[in-house]
């Protein structure tokens, strides 16, 4: 049995007002034909399908065109569930329906002891959805006394665990937070102060633990208690992780094998260092100068707007530091403390920018006199 483990799509995510979703579908073709190489007997999405509860109509029809193609071509089951960015009722709206369709739909949690079966000739699978959940929805859903994430979350592998059956592998896919594990800077936290970790030892008994939330992949405690992470970069944090998706294979005495699939973006997050003009000789030649980029400039003067002088050559610049300077908001640059510069060396480097030399000795001592008057001028009216 063998089945792709993916998660986080995050589908409709802008990233600095930039929207993502033509980047999310070109990685989800790649996950496509991924799943026709290695002939998979079932896609499973650990969660947060959607990056915001309402998404936006262009996403909605942007999973929906892509589940039909899915299911329509290769006709392998789909079985997803809802994370914290998705609204469980509206996911699972139809979910009855589609299930004759191949896309099961695991968001209430009143379901969790029942499994989806899938089998591959004449092995047998299980596949059991855990939904995101937080205690709250599982006192008032079981009426039972449970006050941490981590309580909860074990109460509701608990109530799963009597229904593994020897000799029949189980899965189980859960979108949370394994104690001890890496995040990233693009994940929403659950909860304030690290209280929404769980512990991963109640999930050893299962075959494989396909998860969700985390979005660089990983497993934490065994090897089979996994994340495959997000389906792309989503913060200038992960520039440095490989994105993919997991493709697991299933023996049919339950032993687990697991295999990284890298998904190549259309666009790259990438993060430049160096000096301005620097930077831009670089991007003239640049054959993946519409990459999204995160640049940290290290020149020691000030810049005439920066930032319009890379979009120029990367039109995709959508972070700006400087390592010598404080960016404040627009094109303002403020100076660090320990690098404060006079009145009369930042207006220096602002003439050389616009006329291209510095300032004359005449226009320099005419300069350094209107300031002083000015600063005089301030000091009479305090």
């Amino acid at each position: 049995m063998k089945f792709i483990h993916t998660s986080d799509w995050h589908i409709g995510r802008l990233f600095q007002n930039i929207s993502l979703l033509d980047d999310q579908l070109y990685v989800l073709q790649q996950l496509k034909r991924y799943a026709i190489e290695h002939q998979i007997d079932a896609l499973v999405v650990a969660g947060d399908i959607f990056d915001r509860s309402v998404p936006p109509a262009d996403a909605v029809d942007a999973l929906n065109c892509f589940l039909d193609e899915f299911t329509r071509a290769l006709n392998i089951p789909v079985i997803m569930i809802s994370g914290n960015h998705d609204s469980a009722k509206r996911l699972r709206f139809g979910a009855q329906y589609m299930q004759d369709s191949g896309v099961y739909i695991l968001s209430d949690i009143h379901n969790i002891e029942t499994p989806i079966e899938v089998t591959s000739g004449d092995q047998l699978v299980r596949f059991y959805g855990i939904p995101y959940h937080d205690p709250v929805e599982v006192r008032e859903a079981f009426d039972c006394d449970v006050r941490s994430y981590d309580e909860a979350h074990t109460y509701l592998v608990d109530k799963i665990k009597p229904q593994l059956a020897n000799g029949i592998p189980s899965v189980l896919i859960s979108h949370c937070f394994i104690d001890g594990a890496q995040e990233s800077d693009s994940e929403r936290p659950l909860s304030i102060g690290g209280a929404d970790r769980v512990s991963y030892e109640p999930l050893s008994d299962f075959s494989y633990v396909a998860l969700g939330h985390l979005h660089g992949p990983q497993y934490k405690g065994h090897e089979h208690i996994r994340y495959s992470g997000s389906l792309m970069k989503y913060s200038f944090s992960e520039y440095k992780q490989s994105k993919g998706v997991t493709l697991v294979e299933i023996s049919p005495t339950g032993e687990a094998s697991y295999e990284h699939l890298p998904l190549q973006p259309k666009r790259e997050l990438r993060v430049l260092e160096g000096e301005l003009e620097t930077i831009i000789e670089q991007g003239r030649t640049d054959e993946k100068n519409d990459d999204y980029l995160l640049v940290k400039l290290t020149d020691s003067k000030d810049i005439l707007d920066p930032m319009g002088q890379l979009r120029a050559v990367y039109p995709n610049v959508l972070q700006l530091e400087r390592l010598s300077f404080a960016v404040s908001s627009g094109n303002r640059l403020v100076t660090d403390l320990g690098n404060r510069k006079t009145e009369l060396e930042v207006f220096d480097d602002f003439f050389e920018q616009v006329m291209g030399e510095g300032l004359s000795e005449a226009q320099t001592e005419l300069l350094s006199e209107t300031i002083n008057e000015a600063k005089n001028l301030l000091a009479g009216m305090e």
